[in-house]
């Protein structure tokens, strides 16, 4: 059979299945649709579409099973917590402030209910349980009657809400024999109802429409059309809160983003003013800072706290900026900043930058290379898309080169997962299933998309509907990298106020301090010692102290010094007669005594070198 007659078929089947039991699925995409479908087939053993239009005209049982493969119900308690505490924190304040009579919430496409139960918890921890059942309506539907069955019962194992904390749990759910309920007089604020998104008309006057992670299953077209019904259905200082799949990057006609990275817009409006929640990390009582040092100070942090590492090198090959990503990178330090490119690991590792920043001053144009791996001292490897790209000031000609580091490690990594994985997706259980099957649909949309990247933006939207559900399994592994960063900060910032502290003390010392490790090795050599003998304490750091050129008499100190080794002696003076840097005769007093980073465990020695007298020639 041609794809051709393949694709004539199968939407015979979509409009069979609309005709007899009223369930549209002409809207979703077809790659997954197809798949579901074809699962169904292959279970069944028929060869195509049309034989299963005849066997569903004799089983009428079959529409059931159907139905089940199709409608994939991933849901859970708080999904997102760093989304539903915004939330909390943020919005539903707002709607409270807003609203002093009844408020309205619809939890579209709620699956078996915990989406529209965790509303409920986070209303009546805002207001209080009384307020809730006089004023709140949770208008909670989907389009499949048994998760709707389910959800109504509002019981669920413990292994349901393992994300919902222990204090909620003991106060909104009433357990017995290893089952847990949620409250029946919280229960009944909250309806359920069969609606389907695409047909039926949307539930009006919302304060607040939650709609998480159910666009991504629909073509462009189709979601146009839910998109408008769901804009008519708020109130125009409604929030719609979306799933981390949908960014609502080509709607912006139709909605507005209060925090895009949690997903929450409000209704557009041309010509009306509306209130925005304050920056985060901006008071919103910053009325001290006048309005250009205001955008200074945002421009100063945006770069600072920029999500991609990113450096300044101006024309004369110094380096004049970097943000904390990229001295996390690269292991860049403050006093970096002005020093020439050329003498920092970073302008060599991972890839020469000094060659491309020169390219990009000569031809005055933006060099792009891809899939540049980075290993870090860590062991870590990150794999770099890297930017390097002209900056003009006022003249025509370039002042200097940004050079911007983007982490596409994850991304390079899913690629590498989903080869393998695969083929161990038809192989797992049931619950297991449905996730295997999102990323068998990221799978073939990212194939897709990889094709027609440089289109349009409704591609890219795609992509990264598809990317959601990998970028859930990535999380903790991100968590994971964040944690031993801050103990690495730690740690860092401690050996550097011990690293200061020392050389407080020794530039304090009067005394000319010269540390010897078992080797005769200098290691260290302080400011004083550097004034009596010359040479610096980067000249001689390493260095055999008896080697050295200066005016000491370091070879009739060997067997005085080799002799307090080796008999353990803990404490020796010994008077020394010689002349200074200057040539001046003196007599020094030579204080020796052993160094031990353990009691009984030597590990070098420690000169104490004071004038006792100079004698002029």
């Amino acid at each position: 059979m041609s794809a051709d007659e393949s694709d004539t078929q199968f939407e015979i089947l979509l409009e069979h299945l609309k005709r007899i039991r009223g369930f549209d699925f002409t809207g979703y995409k077809r790659a997954s649709l197809r798949r579901r479908v074809n699962k169904r087939l292959q279970a069944l053993g028929i060869a195509g579409y049309v034989e299963y239009v005849d066997y569903l005209e004799t089983h009428s049982r079959e529409f059931s099973d159907l139905f089940d493969t199709i409608l994939i119900n991933v849901t859970s308690f708080f999904r997102d917590r760093e989304a539903w505490d915004f939330l909390a924190r943020e919005i539903i304040p707002r709607i409270l402030q807003a609203n002093s009579g009844e408020i309205r919430v619809w939890s579209a496409g709620c699956a078996s209910g915990q989406e529209a139960y965790t509303l409920a918890m986070v209303m009546c921890e805002a207001m209080g349980a009384e307020a809730f059942r006089a004023r709140v309506k949770i208008y909670a539907t989907d389009i499949d009657e048994d998760a709707l069955s389910q959800a109504r019962h509002a019981t669920y194992t413990t292994a349901d809400l393992e994300d919902v904390p222990q204090e909620l749990r003991e106060k909104y759910f009433i357990t017995a024999e290893g089952h847990h309920t949620f409250r029946p007089d919280l229960r009944r604020s909250v309806i359920f109802g069969r609606h389907d998104l695409v047909q039926d008309a949307p539930i009006s006057r919302l304060d607040l429409l939650v709609c998480r992670n159910t666009l991504m299953y629909m073509n462009a077209e189709t979601q146009q059309r839910i998109l408008n019904r769901l804009h008519f259905a708020m109130k125009e200082d409604g929030f719609l809160f979306l799933g981390k799949a949908e960014m609502l990057l080509t709607h912006a006609n139709l909605f507005s983003p209060v925090e895009l990275r949690y997903r929450i817009f409000t209704k557009s409006a041309s010509g009306r003013v509306r209130d925005r929640l304050p920056a985060p990390g901006i008071p919103a009582t910053e009325n001290a800072v006048t309005a250009g040092d205001r955008q200074a100070l945002l421009s100063q942090l945006s770069f600072t706290n920029g999500i991609e590492g990113q450096i300044i090198v101006d024309n004369a090959g110094h380096l004049v900026l970097a943000n904390d990503q990229a001295c996390r990178l690269f292991n860049l330090k403050q006093q970096d900043i002005g020093r020439p490119l050329k003498d920092m690991e970073v302008s060599y590792r991972p890839l020469d930058l000094r060659s491309l920043a020169d390219q990009v001053l000569s031809d005055r144009r933006t060099i792009r290379l891809s899939s540049v791996v980075h290993k870090t001292n860590r062991a870590t490897t990150h794999v770099l898309d890297v930017h390097v790209i002209p900056v003009f000031g006022t003249a025509s000609a370039p002042i200097a080169v940004s050079i911007a580091f983007l982490d596409v490690t994850k991304f390079h990594e899913l690629g590498e997962s989903l080869k393998t994985s695969h083929q161990e997706l038809e192989t797992t259980n049931e619950e297991l299933q449905s996730t295997n099957e999102e990323l068998e649909t990221t799978n073939e949309e990212l194939q897709s998309t990889n094709e027609e990247l440089e289109t349009t933006n409704e591609e890219l939207q795609s992509a990264n509907e598809e990317l959601e559900t990998t970028n859930e399994e990535l999380q903790s592994t991100h968590e994971e990298l964040s944690a031993t960063n801050e103990e690495l900060r730690v740690l860092t910032q401690e050996k550097n106020s011990s690293k200061s502290f020392l050389e407080s003390i020794l530039a304090s010392v009067p005394s000319a301090v010269v540390v010897l490790d078992r080797s005769w090795n200098v290691r260290v050599w302080n400011d004083t010692a550097a004034d009596l003998w010359g040479p610096r304490a980067a000249e001689v750091f390493g260095r055999d102290f008896f080697r050295l050129d200066i005016a000491l008499p370091t070879d009739e100190l060997r067997k005085p010094l080799e002799d307090f080794v080796a008999q353990g002696g803990t404490y020796e003076v010994l008077p020394v007669d010689t002349v200074d840097r200057r040539g001046r005769r003196i007599k020094l007093q030579l204080r020796v005594t052993p160094l031990t980073r353990h009691p009984g465990q030597h590990i070098g020695i420690v000169l104490l070198m004071d004038r006792v007298v100079h004698v002029d020639r």
